[in-house]
């Protein structure tokens, strides 16, 4: 592959990175994925995403958000903070944020505050939406029609035909990871990665998590990271029945186009 591909989610700051992040980053770009887009999911680490991206100018990029599991955590300063967090040339969307009733780690109700708090900084900011989604459809969709959102991408999505169509209808923007390359649980995506537009379409690692099932050598410890997203592109191209030079250089011209960078 001769196109660099970008991987617009990578949880760089895990823990499980503390010991070879620079590495990580240096092995992506040998595998020519570059630039990553670090994931924030709660305000300490939507900090140190910016922080470290600043670091790597052009290289890296961060979102500024709170994930739905720390919406409990959230109080009148955070949305404060995360507006001037978006002030960074470095930090390109508002989130990871959304709404997760699998864990419910927050209550419900105030996920819904705080996600509504992360929608209306997004469309007061003009910013895209890093949006996360678990067992929370209805309402999930309910608040993006509500707010009107259109620019926005669901990262990691894993979902239904209806919901995929509903996001579609609205204007979103879809995120494909790992979970495509899984023969068990990622079957109906590998139709459904058909239906959505090149110009709607990208691709990202969630790394470490989601390393793909299929991986002929699998990393020692099980973590996934961005030079892995080459796989995932070739599987993501075998679905659609696309060479995957001409799905590279399309996804990448889309992230590009949504994260202005």
């Amino acid at each position: 592959m001769t196109n660099s591909i970008i991987d617009i989610g990578v949880n760089l700051m895990h823990r499980s990175f503390h010991e070879d992040r620079d590495q990580v980053v240096a092995r992506a770009a040998e595998n020519h994925v570059t630039p990553l887009i670090i994931t924030g999911t709660s305000l300490r680490n939507s900090v140190d995403a910016a922080r470290y991206a600043g670091t790597y100018s052009g290289k890296l990029y961060s979102t500024a958000g709170v994930h739905p599991h720390d919406a409990k955590n959230c109080n009148e300063e955070t949305i404060a903070k995360l507006r001037e967090l978006s002030a960074m040339p470095q930090v390109v969307a508002i989130g990871e944020c959304g709404l997760d009733y699998n864990r419910d780690f927050s209550p419900r109700d105030v996920q819904r505050k705080w996600f509504g708090e992360q929608i209306r900084l997004a469309l007061e900011l003009d910013m895209p939406l890093f949006l996360h989604e678990r067992e929370a459809s209805a309402d999930f969709i309910g608040m993006l029609k509500e707010h009107r959102v259109q620019n926005a991408v669901v990262h990691c999505f894993t979902g239904t035909l209806q919901e995929l169509k509903a996001y579609l209808e609205m204007g979103c923007h879809i995120g494909i990871t790992g979970w495509i390359c899984d023969e068990r649980r990622g079957k109906h995506l590998r139709d459904l990665v058909r239906m959505i537009p090149l110009d709607r379409l990208m691709i990202e690692t969630d790394a470490p998590f989601l390393t793909p099932r299929d991986l002929k050598e699998k990393p020692k410890d099980g973590r996934n990271e961005p030079a892995i997203l080459p796989h995932i592109l070739q599987a993501v191209a075998e679905c659609i029945g696309k060479p995957a030079d001409e799905v590279a250089q399309a996804t990448t011209q889309t992230a590009k186009a949504f994260f202005r960078i």
